[in-house]
């Protein structure tokens, strides 16, 4: 399964490689990153055959949020599922997300094994 993390924090790719790390090795998952929602979108343009599975997009990025970006994602690849990772627990983000047509909403601090578990059975 081939996963975007999309997260303007770089240390998130540190985390995830560290937290995925049995996965990885056992090619379970693949892991690409981007810095902001508009490197995201030119990743899928360039890669129409991609075989990306699932997009876990920040909400809260410089330039154009996660919301945008998902919203964008589904119009233009409605089969790709995206899960909305925010900080806060805002009811409003969750359900523009859900509106967006979000396949998941996740809050940090994330909890990796719940995480493991929602990707690995998507």
């Amino acid at each position: 399964m081939e996963v975007m993390v999309v997260d303007d924090e770089q240390d998130v790719q540190f985390l995830f490689e560290q937290r995925f790390r049995r996965e990885l090795r056992q090619n379970q998952i693949s892991l690409y990153f981007t810095l902001s929602a508009e490197e995201a979108l030119e990743q899928l343009r360039s890669n129409p055959s991609n075989s990306l599975s699932l997009i876990l997009t920040d909400i809260n990025m410089p330039g154009m949020n996660g919301l945008t970006l998902l919203k964008i994602i589904k119009e233009n690849y409605p089969t790709l599922k995206v899960f909305v990772i925010t900080a806060y627990e805002d009811e409003q983000n969750y359900l523009t997300a859900k509106r967006y047509g979000a396949d998941g909403f996740i809050t940090k601090p994330i909890e990796f094994n719940k995480l493991k578990e929602k990707i690995l059975n998507s």
